[in-house]
């Protein structure tokens, strides 16, 4: 049985979460592969500066950031923290060396950014020959140095932008695979069997009114009670629902703000298609996971784009406008206006149909990309 390792963090949810899907697809698929999720930072810990600094890994001080929304800036924090990547590179190649002799695995599939030069390097090192992908989850790349490297050896990427990213870094056709979009998890394919009208009243919602689905991400966002606030404020006919993750904080307050709007608020859950189901439109942060969850739910979106917004997820605003699938604000601040034009009903219906018409497989097509890539490498 061929072993794949899966190398992913927990710097948002989103990298886990990826290779956890891609993981349930295959074992759904019947092939006869081992898929182990390996944790980087749990390899690398002995390096972790920001640890040593501060007691806290670099996944936890990143995590912190998001929930706070400490993003302000965030473009000028990325090249010195990949200066202080580079910077323990190699002491990076030995300890996962290590690892891949003790392993051993048939291919190495990479979830994450920053550290594909210190893998490919270890893996060709210890494990020659053994194949290397990359599968860059967020719909393009913010170069240099992010997703795709010099010795990246196999890219999978979700978007053209992605592809030709990956050519203008000296990659041949042969080694690039496009696939319709990011990894999904095969839940949001699955019909949801309830009725929406029945299970908005059991949620204390109005049966009838339209819904908005408000997240941002597994740790939530403080701006969630801005944004109810300004909602409520603005008099418009509608209700919301929203997720706030592992933020109990945010839970409690949205619960116990006193606010006109119907609402109905919950924690973390992995039940992220019934609430969509039960939505009309998404608002959120744009993540390239929670633009794309939406648009399988056919949810158009309406999203934030200024000096806070994480660089690596920039692009996916301006796919969102050459797309038509929802707006793009300034600012939350500008939240009510957003929402307002979105639902006038000719508006609306144009949205609706162009969130409709994005169809993204990614998660069913990647194993075949895989199978391919043990193909030419002779791994049967």
């Amino acid at each position: 049985m061929k072993k794949l390792d899966f190398l992913f963090f927990d710097a948002g949810g989103g990298h886990r979460s990826s290779a956890n899907a891609l993981k349930l697809a295959i074992e759904r698929d019947g092939r006869p592969w081992e898929v182990r999720l390996v944790n980087l930072q749990e390899l690398l810990d002995p390096l972790d500066v920001f640890r040593k600094l501060t007691g806290l890994r670099l996944q936890d001080v990143y995590n912190l950031m998001l929930k706070k929304g400490w993003t302000l800036g965030s473009s000028q924090l990325v090249r010195p923290m990949q200066l202080l990547i580079r910077l323990y590179h190699r002491k990076q190649v030995e300890l996962l060396e290590r690892h891949w002799r003790e392993s051993r695995p048939d291919m190495v599939v990479s979830f994450i950014p920053h550290f594909n030069r210190a893998i490919a390097e270890s893996r060709t090192r210890a494990i020659p020959g053994v194949p290397f992908v990359t599968i860059i989850l967020d719909i393009a790349d913010y170069p240099p140095h992010f997703w795709i490297e010099r010795e990246s050896e196999y890219i999978i990427c979700g978007s053209e932008r992605a592809v030709e990213q990956a050519r203008a870094s000296g990659h041949s056709d042969d080694r690039i695979f496009r696939t319709s979009g990011v990894i999904l998890h095969p839940r949001f394919y699955e019909p949801v069997q309830v009725d929406r009208r029945a299970e908005r009243m059991r949620l204390g919602l109005d049966p009838d009114r339209p819904t908005g689905l408000v997240l941002f991400g597994g740790q939530g966002n403080r701006v969630m009670l801005d944004i109810a606030k300004r909602l409520d404020a603005s008099g418009l006919d509608l209700q919301l629902i929203f997720i706030c993750g592992r933020n109990e904080k945010l839970r409690e307050r949205l619960r116990a703000a006193k606010l006109k709007l119907p609402r109905f608020v919950e924690g973390f859950t992995t039940e992220i298609p019934y609430y969509m189901h039960l939505s009309d439109f998404f608002i959120g942060k744009p993540g390239p996971g929670s633009i794309s969850e939406a648009l399988a739910m056919k949810l158009p979106v309406i999203v934030e784009r200024n000096a806070w917004t994480l660089p690596q997820e920039r692009y996916n605003t301006e796919w969102v406008t050459e797309r038509g699938v929802g707006l793009v604000v300034p600012s939350f601040r500008r939240i009510a206006e957003a929402v307002g034009w979105m639902l006038e009903p000719e508006a609306f219906r144009r949205f609706r149909e162009r969130a409709a018409a994005v169809h993204n497989r990614a998660v069913f097509e990647i194993p075949d990309n895989l199978a391919s890539i043990f193909e030419r490498h002779g791994i049967r």
